[in-house]
């Protein structure tokens, strides 16, 4: 078997075709494994994350905690090196996972010339063929380019730029509000920069997490995480369109008008948001308006694999293209951009491949937004399950109530739990607060295993942690909740 693609639906999935006995190889162009997502995705992103949040947390928090720091300098090369270390040992790490399970691994660019057929161009000039039973697609995403901006990865970025910009821009326009924005944006705000997110919607990320005011009592309303980001200071420009963007005099000029229609406006940063007839300037902008599916110089043409209309390959409910022998997984295909949904599909894949039979359960993947307080979720939301016409019920616990969250200092947010009315299986789990990231993994389980809210709710959580905060939304979901 060959796997194109050494991100992380490609590499596990070359891991597994090893260890379930397959003569395994996997061609990865970047010259360094992981992907996306170790390279210029998940793994530097967090860790500027954590650091910034770290360095922001010294400068503004310390002191209340009783911990006097004097004379606090922000060292962004060494952060960056930071950085660049955690990357560099997680990509050498797979590398090591490849030694030992006995996959091949092949630095190049693979093209396909026939079905059973690649063609590598390999990074050190060499041209060589391999020959596949079976081949497995898993060339990943790249940013989706926005019409009237030039990208440089200087001034106008995209994430990869934005992980790596060698000082802290004055001022930063965000175009997109959805993660990679949300998490950026927080990052260089925590570092200095005056942060405006331009955002097509109504609302940041609207998609992807369930903040319902009918439930949430007087602590938030269903623009929580909104309020909680400006009340840290980023601003937002919702229900605006980007026309274009310029260069001048070291800046970037930026065009907008109201989406839904009306005036063409410009809006000035240093004046926002009352001026409504100046410059949208900036130092850096960020494009972050999502990504695409990877499929150029990949030779589909060669071998009759189709695409649909968003340039994701289209496959059966067993990863299998047009060609039977050729499957896909990850972002090049359908579903949620997410690392750990490409690597469940490339054991899927694999398990199809070697017994006939593979398992992913798109009901219960898992999604988290880095920024803090972290939002995370699973399932359905409550407007999906309205949809559903079932009965249901609803339980909310904020962290205000958590005695962890309270005696770290840390308590926006809260746990929505659904669950079905008539068997109280849970239905969805939506988490606003600190480590809600880590949090979901308990609801995921829950829910993979069919477990109800009472289960949860009668599972003896430790005292006092954050995770009491879930046991109590699963209380409040069938009975009350105790401490609220």
């Amino acid at each position: 078997m060959v796997v194109i693609g050494g991100g992380p639906g490609g590499y596990v999935a070359a891991i597994k075709a090893s260890q379930l006995g397959l003569k395994t190889a996997c061609v990865e162009k970047r010259g360094s494994l992981g992907g996306t997502c170790t390279n210029v995705g998940c793994i530097p992103s967090k860790a500027l994350l954590n650091n910034s949040h770290i360095y922001h947390q010294t400068i503004h928090d310390l002191k209340s905690r009783g911990i006097d720091v004097e004379n606090v300098n922000l060292n962004l090369p060494n952060m960056m090196k930071a950085k660049e270390k955690a990357v560099a040992g997680l990509a050498r790490g797979i590398e090591g996972l490849f030694r030992k399970y006995g996959v091949t691994y092949i630095k190049g660019h693979g093209k396909f010339v026939g079905t059973n057929k690649i063609e590598i161009d390999e990074l050190d000039g060499k041209k060589t063929t391999v020959q596949a039973k079976d081949i497995i697609i898993a060339t990943g995403s790249e940013p989706a380019p926005f019409k009237g901006l030039e990208v440089d990865e200087k001034q106008i970025v995209t994430s990869t730029g934005a992980l790596s910009l060698e000082k802290v821009p004055e001022k930063l326009v965000v175009i997109g509000g959805g993660i990679i924005g949300l998490e950026l944006g927080s990052v260089w705000h925590r570092l200095g920069s005056e942060v405006t997110v331009v955002e097509y919607l109504s609302s940041i990320d609207p998609d992807h997490f369930d903040i319902n005011e009918n439930h949430l009592h007087c602590l938030t309303d269903s623009k929580s995480l909104l309020k909680i980001l400006q009340k840290q200071g980023l601003k937002f420009k919702l229900d605006t369109k980007v026309i274009d963007a310029s260069k001048k005099d070291g800046r970037v000029l930026v065009n907008v008008e109201p989406s839904k229609g009306g005036n063409r406006e410009t809006v000035c940063i240093f004046d926002f948001p009352k001026s409504l007839a100046l410059l949208l300037e900036s130092d850096v902008v960020l494009v972050s308006i999502g990504r695409r599916p990877y499929t150029e110089n990949l030779g589909l043409e060669n071998v009759g694999i189709d695409v649909d209309e968003k340039g994701r390959i289209k496959i059966d409910s067993q990863f299998r293209t047009s060609k039977p022998n050729i499957r896909c997984i990850g972002d090049v295909t359908y579903g949620a951009m997410l690392a750990h949904k490409a690597e469940e599909e490339g054991v899927a894949a694999v398990e199809y491949i070697v017994g006939g039979y593979g398992h992913v359960n798109y009901d219960v993947i898992p999604s988290v937004i880095y920024t803090h307080p972290e939002v995370a979720w699973c399932g359905k939301t409550e407007e999906e399950v309205k949809e559903t016409k079932r009965p249901y019920r609803v339980g909310t616990f904020p962290f205000l109530a958590n005695s962890r969250a309270r005696t770290n200092d840390d308590a926006e947010g809260f746990v929505k739990m659904i669950s079905d009315q008539e068997t109280d299986a849970i239905l969805g789990v939506h988490i606003i607060g600190p480590n809600a990231g880590e949090m979901i993994g308990e609801a995921v389980l829950a829910m993979e295993y069919g477990a109800s809210s009472e289960d949860i709710a009668r599972t003896c959580h430790a005292h006092p942690t954050l995770s009491e905060a879930l046991k109590e939304a699963a209380l409040a979901t069938y009975s009350k909740s105790i401490n609220f």
